[in-house]
C-alpha cells in the first residue's frame, strides 16, 4: 500500500547515485571497527573509485580525527548538506556537528531521525561505494540505517578473542534477521611482529574469526595485525593506507579491501 500523501514512504528506498552501500560494524567496542572502515574506504579511493563515508557511530564519532578534518559541512537554501572533502572521500559525520568532548545524549526517534538527514539530505553525488562505519552492537542505528536504504552488505569486524567473537556472531545473526548480507567477518589485531626479533605473538588468541566465518557460512575477509603504525596514523589523521602497500599492516588493509570488492560483485550477481 502507498503511503499517504505528507508521510515518508514505507521500507528501505534507494539511495539516488549510490551504486553499493556497505556497513562496517562489530559486536562490540575496542575491535578497530572505525579504523577499517576509514582504510577500506580510502583504499577504494586510491582503486579508482568514487567513495563516501558515513560516520554513523554517533555515540563515538572519530573518523574525523582519523581522517584529520574538522569544521561543519555548508547546508544550503534548500536543506541539502554538502559532504566534506578528504583523500578523495565525501565524508559526512555526527562528529561535525558536535565536536569536543560534549556526549550525544539522543534517544531512538532522534538517532533515526539523524541517520535519514545524513543519507537523504546529504549532496553525495554519484558513488560507487557509500561505506557506512555503524556504532558497535546491535541497537537503534543498526536498525534505522537498515529500514531505512537497501544495502549492499555488511562487514562484521572482530578480534579473535572469545568475548569478542560471543558478540560478533550477534551482529552476524542480526544481519540475517534483517535480511542484510553479511559481506564477511574480517580478523582485527590478529597478531603482533615484534620489532626486535620479528617473532609473532598471538595476543588475543588468533584464528578465531576464520573459525567462526566458516561455521556461520560467511566469507573470511583476512587478517589485519596489531601494528603501532596503524594506531600511530590514524591518531595523526593519516591513515596508513595513504602510504600505499609498503608495510605489512598496508597490505593486509589493501588484500581486505579488494576481498571487500570481490564479495560485493559476488552478492550483486545474485538476483534480488
Amino acid at each position: 500500500m502507498p503511503p499517504r500523501p505528507g508521510q515518508p514512504p514505507q521500507g528501505p528506498q534507494p539511495l539516488p547515485g549510490a551504486d553499493t552501500i556497505i556497513a562496517v560494524g562489530s559486536g562490540k567496542g575496542g575491535v578497530g571497527k572505525t579504523t577499517l572502515a576509514v582504510n577500506l574506504a580510502i583504499v577504494l579511493a586510491k582503486l579508482g573509485h568514487k567513495v563516501g563515508l558515513l560516520d554513523a557511530d554517533v555515540y563515538g564519532p572519530n573518523v574525523p580525527l582519523m581522517l584529520g578534518i574538522s569544521g561543519q559541512p555548508k547546508i544550503g537554501g534548500d536543506n541539502r548538506i554538502t559532504p566534506l572533502e578528504v583523500h578523495g572521500l565525501k565524508v559526512i559525520s555526527v562528529g561535525f556537528l558536535n565536536p569536543g568532548d560534549k556526549p550525544l545524549i539522543w534517544r531512538g526517534p532522534m538517532l533515526h531521525s539523524i541517520i535519514r538527514q545524513f543519507l537523504g539530505s546529504v549532496e553525495w553525488g554519484q558513488l560507487d561505494y557509500l561505506v557506512v562505519d555503524l556504532p558497535p552492537g546491535t541497537g537503534d542505528v543498526s536498525l534505522s540505517l537498515i529500514q531505512t536504504v537497501p544495502l549492499t552488505g555488511a562487514i562484521v569486524v572482530s578480534t579473535p578473542s572469545d568475548v569478542s567473537l560471543q558478540d560478533a556472531r550477534k551482529a552476524i545473526e542480526m544481519f540475517r534477521q534483517m535480511k542484510v548480507d553479511v559481506v564477511g567477518m574480517v580478523e582485527n589485531m590478529s597478531y603482533f611482529v615484534c620489532p626486535h626479533c620479528h617473532q609473532q605473538t598471538d595476543i588475543f588468541s588468533r584464528g578465531g574469526v576464520e573459525k567462526t566465518a566458516a561455521q556461520f557460512e560467511v566469507a573470511y575477509l583476512g587478517a589485519v595485525q596489531l601494528d603501532p603504525d596503524i594506531r600511530k596514523a590514524g591518531d595523526g589523521g593519516k591513515p596508513l593506507v595513504l602510504e600505499g602497500e609498503n608495510s605489512p599492516s598496508a597490505q593486509s588493509l589493501y588484500e581486505f579491501a579488494r576481498k571487500v570488492i570481490a564479495r560485493v560483485t559476488e552478492i550483486k550477481a545474485v538476483p534480488a
